[in-house]
């Protein structure tokens, strides 16, 4: 069994099948791909030209909720969605929600803005920069956060008392958040907070960050 996971590790839907991996304890080999440089023949593989593609034993699959979906099919245990058709579509739908909602605000105007480009220039991100990104974070994403922390309410899980992959999907794209220098509001989103926190001390995003940190972790929180 041969498992290539193709993408940039600071990627949210990178990071997300590669802690699947781990959760799992699937051996996997990450290649780097940069979707703004793909390397020649990049849409034979990814025909929207987007990361993640997972190459397993030469069956290539595309987007990350469907790599995720397609790894907990063939290696069940221990399982990321729940069995319950409507549990499952709960988990399904944060995951979405997150995916959809969180990563097109924060990758053009935090992420790529204070992260990526500073390292690609070896410069600080500059005021203006840093000024659009908390606009962000204050304006377009406290609704996104709103939802989020309505709906882990006092739990410690999205969906029922297991983790699953909604947990995954909510932890991973903060890690980008964190390596931008934000996290949620304590005050304003004291659960969603906690949630972070707690699950990004979890081993398999843990071995994940420890790996990010010292390239991309410049204005970590």
């Amino acid at each position: 069994m041969a498992i290539r996971l193709l993408g940039a590790p600071v990627s949210p839907f990178v990071r997300k099948v590669a802690a699947v991996c781990i959760e799992k304890q699937l051996e996997y080999k990450l290649e780097p791909v940069s979707p703004m440089a793909p390397p020649d023949g990049w849409r034979t593989l990814s025909p929207l030209g987007k990361i993640p593609v997972l190459d397993h034993d030469g069956k290539i699959i595309n987007d990350s909720s469907v790599i995720c979906a397609y790894l907990d099919r063939v290696f069940p245990k221990p399982a990321l969605y729940p069995t319950d058709p409507y549990l499952y579509a709960r988990a399904a739908w944060i995951e979405e929600f997150v995916d959809g909602g969180i990563v097109p605000i924060a990758g053009p105007k935090i992420v790529m803005p204070l992260v990526v480009r500073p390292l690609l220039t070896r410069t600080p991100p500059d005021t203006a920069s840093i000024d659009v990104a908390t606009k962000a974070v204050d304006e377009e994403l406290a609704p996104i956060f709103t939802y989020l922390e309505e709906q882990i309410g006092d739990r410690t899980y999205y969906v029922e008392d297991s983790f699953s992959i909604a947990d995954l999907t909510v932890a991973s794209v903060f890690v980008n958040l964190r390596h931008a220098g934000f996290l949620p509001d304590a005050k304003k989103f004291p659960k969603l907070a906690a949630f972070v926190q707690k699950q990004h001390e979890r081993p398999s995003l843990a071995k994940l960050i420890a790996g990010e940190k010292p390239v991309f972790g410049a204005r970590w929180v």
